[in-house]
């Protein structure tokens, strides 16, 4: 993110240079959590099998909740004083998370969610020590709240592959 990019006059406590490293490390939790949620329902839409029910009502509940969380990441990315990334192409770089080509099968479906999940909790955990040096108590209760969602999720999905 070039200085340009900033709002003029942010004075909330933190040096523009410890905000950007924020705003990026945030800016990559919102691409990691978007392309899950493309993800998650990507799999509600496709999902067969005879765990559909079970797993198109859970995906559902997961992108739902994926598509809010963007919505405060991105908001505390503007409250930093930076434009929240929106496009796919912004989100490809970013995004810790592949793509899956194809519809694969449900099992195959869990597990890269699993994965996914997993992914999105090392993304947040990478930026609290810039968070935590400055004393970025917003971003670092933002960061506590997905990591809880996401452990937990990512708990719930290896559940059922477990035989």
């Amino acid at each position: 993110m070039s200085s340009q990019a900033t709002v003029k006059n942010v004075n909330i406590g933190i040096d523009e240079e410890n905000r950007t490293k924020i705003a990026e490390g945030l800016s990559r939790l919102l691409a990691d959590t978007y392309t899950l949620y493309l993800k998650t329902h990507n799999f509600h839409w496709n999902v067969t099998g005879p765990m559909f029910q079970t797993l198109h009502l859970m995906f559902e509940t997961q992108y739902t909740e994926l598509a809010l969380a963007v919505d405060l990441i991105a908001e505390r990315i503007r409250a930093l004083g930076y434009p929240a990334p929106g496009t796919y192409s912004e989100y490809a770089k970013l995004s810790s998370i592949p793509e899956t080509p194809g519809v694969p099968k449900a099992k195959e479906m869990i597990q890269l969610l699993v994965e996914g999940q997993e992914a999105v909790v090392r993304t947040a955990r990478s930026i609290f020590p810039v968070v935590d040096a400055v004393n970025d108590e917003p971003t670092a209760d933002l960061l506590t709240q997905r990591m809880q969602v996401h452990e937990k999720t990512a708990w719930m999905l290896r559940s059922l592959l477990e035989e």
